[in-house]
């Protein structure tokens, strides 16, 4: 299994709560209300006036040891409410039971994090829910969610896979990026945020805010890649620097990565949110043939804000001046891995160090086949069904096709639920990697096909859902 989803959120969570202990050395100091900031550190002249609470929601969503990079742990704080499906710190794969780092020297970031959803919780109705402060809604966990107020500051991280207009839940469908804003603008009408700041990793996340986040509601989202790109893992087997060599999986994601590393070197007392938009912008594309374009939706004025207003700061770097951009950029990989690649990047690493005709190097070759069918199966027939439904020659063009930049993604987001169903009835899960494909979808949509067409088309198709561990017949639906 890939660590790096998990391993990231980790890193989340363990970046704030140094920033505010003031030491990575206090696992058990942790964010507090601000009438109780002055036991961990001074207030200075130009932060005595700011009003309100800061609240945060972190999400690692994603299982399985091979999103590692995506689950990272929590804050044990009134204040910061956490989920993540947490099935990887005593996974039988981790080479150190109990412990996850997030960098090839990092230490543990795992010990003394709490978790406010795990496991079956971890689903897109508690995740609205906690956001809108709406205790009633909530099923299973410790019941908390953001009771914020109007001088209140909101910081939500999210990292997951996804797919254009789509991000990825561990547990029952996809979040849709309609869904998102909707409740995202609830928010807003309640009263509920003074500022929100949004960072999102998954690939496509720019398709999630792209053309339907609005620029007057105090919402300032950035995200891993464009609406139309992978974003990338990194820390990888094969990069330098690598992880430490009993690991067989990612550490991290290039976007996140870099924005918590910027964390951690900086004042974010005086650091705007524009000033590391940028530095994490240049490393994450990193000039080179792998990376990904960050993003930046919704009130960008907002970005003139301080990261202390949403992070807190680390006393240790009050007095450091600001980074230039060239050291920061020296610290990035040689080499990255796209996201929808880290598992087959896992498996390949698990079967090139396993002993020959050990137990171990068998299942990673079976592991390696099962992702390549899977993977052969649905890019088949999504272009097959393009083809019944288009035609030969137009299907596979009508398919790829991309709105202008600005654009939302689907006319009918309502459609787009539907038509993956459909698929998924007849063809078996998307998964991970068939999120890819939600493009093609939503061009089904914007094409006017009808649910019945779909249906014929998608039964044609796939005469049976294959009986892999992604399938439907196991996992259940995305829609």
């Amino acid at each position: 299994m890939d660590l790096s989803p998990i391993i990231l959120f980790f890193t989340i969570i363990f970046t704030i709560l140094a920033a505010v202990s003031g030491s990575r050395d206090l696992p058990g100091d942790y964010i507090r209300l601000p009438s109780q900031a002055s036991k961990f550190f001074h207030e200075p002249e130009n932060d005595d006036n700011v009003q309100g609470t800061r609240w945060a929601i972190l999400l690692a969503g994603s299982n399985g040891y091979w999103n590692y990079r995506h689950q990272k742990g929590g804050l044990k704080d009134e204040n910061i409410i956490v989920f993540m499906y947490d099935d990887i710190a005593s996974n039988f794969e981790n080479p150190r039971p109990g412990v996850i780092i997030n960098k090839p020297d990092g230490g543990d970031v795992y010990e003394g994090v709490p978790k406010d959803y795990t496991g079956a919780e971890v689903h897109a109705d508690n995740f609205y829910a906690a956001l809108l402060g709406n205790k009633s809604a909530i099923t299973g966990g410790s019941g908390k969610v953001v009771d914020s107020g109007p001088n209140d500051h909101i910081f939500v991280y999210y990292t997951d896979h996804g797919g254009p207009g789509a991000l990825g839940m561990p547990v029952g469908p996809y979040l849709y990026a309609s869904d998102l804003n909707e409740v995202l603008k609830k928010k807003h009408a309640s009263g509920g945020y003074k500022s929100l700041v949004f960072y999102l990793e998954a690939c496509e996340s720019g398709s999630i805010f792209e053309g339907l986040l609005p620029e007057d509601i105090n919402i300032y989202a950035t995200t891993a890649s464009n609406a139309r790109e992978s974003s990338w893992g990194t820390y990888c087997p094969g990069e330098y620097p690598p992880p430490p060599p009993e690991y067989s999986t990612c550490l991290g994601d290039l976007y996140s990565i870099a924005w918590m590393e910027d964390s951690d070197v900086h004042n974010l007392r005086t650091e705007s949110l524009h000033q590391q938009y940028k530095l994490v912008k240049d490393r994450t594309i990193n000039g080179a043939s792998y990376g990904s374009h960050v993003m930046e939706y919704g009130d960008v004025g907002l970005s003139n804000n301080h990261l202390f207003l949403y992070l807190g700061t680390n006393p240790a770097n009050d007095n450091i001046s600001f980074v230039d951009e060239s050291a920061l950029k020296l610290r990035s990989p040689s080499t990255a891995v796209n996201q929808r690649d880290a598992d087959l990047v896992h498996f390949w690493d698990k079967f090139r160090k396993a002993p020959e005709g050990s137990p171990r190097k068998n299942e990673a070759q079976k592991q390696v086949l099962e992702a390549m069918s899977h993977r052969m199966h649905v890019d088949n027939s999504v272009e097959l069904i393009g083809k019944l439904l288009f035609g030969i020659e137009k299907g596979p063009e009508l398919l790829k096709a991309v709105r202008p930049s600005g654009s939302p993604l689907v006319d009918n987001w309502d459609c787009l639920k539907t038509t993956v169903r459909t698929f998924e009835t007849h063809c078996g899960s998307l998964s991970q990697y068939g999120m890819k494909h939600m493009r093609s979808f939503a061009n089904i949509c914007n094409a006017g096909i009808p649910n019945e067409q779909m249906f014929e088309a998608s039964a044609q198709a796939c005469a049976s859902i294959p009986a892999n561990p992604w399938s439907s017949l196991q996992g259940g639906f995305s829609a």
